[in-house]
C-alpha cells in the first residue's frame, strides 16, 4: 500500500516553522499508520520543500489547490492519498480512524458560520491523480466570476469545482471539530474539549496561540 503523504503549507507570518514542526509533532504522536510529513513553504526551511506558486501565497490559500496538479504529485514522489492539514489544528487524539474512509476526496464541511459556502480547507484528503480538474480549470478570473463572500478562495473554487464533495462533519462521529465554530457543543463544553474529539481547527483569524490559557491547548499544541 502506498505510504500516506501528509502536507501543510506555510506562508505569511501568521505561522512559523516552529508551527510546522509541532504540528509534525502531533501527527507524529496520533497518526500510527505509515507516512510521510512533508511542508510546502515560501522560503527556505529544513527538509521541507518550496511552494510552486508563490504568487498564489495570499489569504485566498489558492497555492493549495496544487495538490490537484497530476505533474505537481509526480515531481514530489505523491502516490496513493494526501492529506492536507493546516497549521491551525490542534491534534487530540488518535488518527487513523478519522481518515480510514478514502473516497477520491474529502474535505472538512459545515463548520464555516457565515460563509454559504459548506468546504472548509483545514482538512482535505486527495487520492493521487484524482479531480485534476480542479488544478487545471483553475485561473485567479475564472476564481473571481465564481460564488463568494468578501473574497474569492481556493474552498470556494473547490466547492465550485466539486460541488458534492464527501466530508468530514463535526461531531462524535469524526471527533473533527472547529473551536466553537458550527457544531462546536458550545452550552455543554464551553472552551473545554470535546471528550471525543481528536482534532480540532482554529478557523478564520483564531490560532492555537491565542488560546494558551486553556489546558488541552497547552497539553496536545505548546508542549508537543
Amino acid at each position: 500500500m502506498a505510504k500516506l503523504n501528509v502536507v501543510t503549507w506555510l506562508w505569511g507570518s501568521k505561522y512559523t516553522e516552529a508551527d510546522a514542526a509541532r504540528l509534525q509533532r502531533q501527527v507524529s504522536r496520533y497518526l500510527k499508520e505509515p507516512h510521510s510529513f512533508t511542508v510546502f513553504a515560501d522560503r527556505d526551511i529544513k527538509g521541507g520543500r518550496r511552494i510552486k506558486d508563490p504568487e498564489l501565497c495570499q489569504r485566498s490559500c489558492f497555492c493549495r489547490l496544487r495538490m490537484f496538479d497530476p505533474e505537481w504529485q509526480n515531481e514530489n514522489n505523491f502516490e496513493g492519498t494526501i492529506l492536507s492539514l493546516d497549521l491551525d489544528l490542534v491534534v487530540t487524539g488518535p488518527m487513523d480512524d478519522v481518515f480510514l474512509d478514502r473516497p477520491s476526496f474529502k474535505i472538512l464541511k459545515g463548520v464555516n458560520k457565515i460563509n454559504p459556502n459548506p468546504l472548509n480547507g483545514s482538512i482535505m484528503m486527495l487520492k493521487a491523480g484524482a479531480h485534476p480538474e480542479v488544478w487545471n480549470d483553475f485561473s485567479l478570473e475564472a476564481a473571481d466570476k465564481i460564488q463568494k463572500m468578501e473574497f474569492a478562495d481556493d474552498q470556494g473554487w473547490i466547492w465550485h469545482k466539486l460541488p458534492n464533495a464527501e466530508g468530514w462533519t463535526p461531531g462524535p462521529a469524526t471527533g473533527v471539530y472547529a473551536f466553537q465554530k458550527p457544531g462546536w457543543p458550545l452550552e455543554q463544553v464551553g472552551f473545554r474539549l470535546p471528550k471525543d474529539a481528536r482534532i480540532v481547527a482554529f478557523i478564520g483569524k483564531r490560532k492555537p496561540g491565542m488560546y494558551q490559557n486553556l489546558d488541552w491547548v497547552r497539553k496536545h499544541w505548546l508542549q508537543a
